[in-house]
């Protein structure tokens, strides 16, 4: 056993760097990944440069686009195509500034998971930790495919179309852009220019991407490590019930102190999350809601006119938002229905075999468990199950609403 405790600690900080090892990757090329103590000057220095790079970056594709959509006089069908592209850029950049603002709070809970990876000293545990690590980095994994996929791919095969259009006596063809701009501020009819706008949209929309994808697979991750806490928890509450039935040893972990004080630390831990997440939550809330209404929109608009092309990349962006209003839904609900089975899982346990000061002590966590534990959007919303399927169903609303009044 000692020998198993040292190999265990030896691999710990390995353990710790697989489960963060994808929203390091997704983070640090934007400059969110959080400084630690052992963060060079040089390392300071380039996330500050990311961070100007991104912010300057993404306001300088939006402003043509803004300015288009309220001085000129377009379609319905061309300021909703800008709406989209815009509202992508614009959560995902307030959801970058939630990320920095942040910033102390994540590397509280990097720094909480790696400890709990440095206090597993038996095989079991880390084998459960480790199950939960691995559902994490998938979900990251999804996420990354899914969102960069969809948004580059709506990119390129904009891009990939050409526009006539004649200038005097000269017949020009350009590039269609991702998103229309005010060609007043920036003439995007002569050919560097519109290549130049082109290449500025798709970067824009990497950035946007990498912010979204970093905030849902950091989500993920936490949220499997606080289940994998969790059930580590259960499981040394029926080993401490079945020992202290038998009157076996009481010493180590199976003390009830040394579970209370994982279960509580547990839970601070969530906390943690919630404090990161639920801004988020919230305006991934109201951007899923208004995108699955504008991409269903354009759906059905491609789905009339048979546009195989154009019909895939919409179906994509939209199996992709779905996807990832989702993941944040199932993950509250996942660490509520987890933090309901620890009451669960002491009471189906043979307790009614221990001594009554014994059972005291379990009820008492039974009684901590049944405290509803619950991830947010703004303080306001439960992220649940139910409540995917009520941002559906009022996305699915705002689109029947919008074909009436088009």
């Amino acid at each position: 056993m000692p020998n198993e405790a040292v190999v265990i600690e030896a691999d710990s900080n390995s353990n710790s760097d697989y489960s963060l090892q994808l929203n390091r990757w997704f983070l640090k090329p934007i400059g969110a990944w959080p400084s630690s103590p052992s963060t060079t000057r040089l390392e300071k220095i380039i996330s500050f440069l990311l961070n100007a790079i991104c912010y300057s970056t993404v306001i300088i594709t939006a402003i043509p686009s803004v300015l288009q959509m309220i001085l000129e006089d377009e379609s319905v069908n061309s300021k909703l195509k800008s709406l989209d592209f815009l509202s992508h850029l614009i959560v995902s950049i307030f959801t970058y500034s939630v990320l920095l603002l942040h910033n102390k709070d994540i590397r509280r809970c990097v720094e909480h998971m790696k400890a709990d990876w440095r206090a597993v000293s038996r095989k079991e545990d880390q084998h459960v930790m480790m199950k939960n690590a691995k559902f994490g980095r998938y979900v990251a994994a999804f996420c990354a495919i899914f969102v960069q996929g969809s948004v580059l791919c709506f990119c390129f095969v904009t891009a990939l179309n050409t526009l006539e259009i004649q200038i005097g006596n000269e017949t020009r063809i350009l590039h269609v852009l991702p998103c229309a701009v005010y060609k007043k501020l920036v003439n995007v009819d002569e050919s560097p220019t519109n290549e130049f706008m082109i290449f500025l949209q798709v970067w824009s929309s990497v950035i946007a991407n990498f912010s979204t994808i970093g905030i849902f697979s950091l989500a993920a991750v936490l949220a499997a490590h606080a289940c994998g806490q969790l059930n580590v928890v259960m499981l040394w509450i029926v080993e401490f019930v079945n020992e202290a039935a038998i009157e076996s040893r009481t010493d180590g972990f199976t003390k009830i102190g040394v579970i209370v004080e994982r279960h509580l630390r547990t839970l601070n831990f969530i906390s943690y999350i919630e404090g990161v997440m639920n801004k988020i939550c919230f305006l991934e809330m109201l951007r899923c809601t208004m995108e699955i209404c504008v991409i269903g929109y354009f759906i059905v608009s491609e789905w009339a006119e048979h546009d195989i092309r154009n019909l895939a990349t919409y179906f994509m962006m939209f199996v992709t938002i779905c996807f990832n209003i989702f993941i944040i839904c199932y993950i509250g609900e996942l660490l509520t229905e987890q933090c309901k089975k620890i009451g669960e899982a002491v009471y189906m346990t043979n307790w009614y075999y221990l001594p009554g000061k014994t059972i005291l002590d379990l009820i008492m966590v039974i009684a901590r468990s049944n405290v509803v534990v619950q991830i947010t959007a703004g303080k306001l919303v439960h992220m649940s199950v139910y409540t995917f399927g009520s941002v559906v169903k009022t996305g699915f609303a705002y689109l029947n609403l919008l074909q009436q009044m088009t």
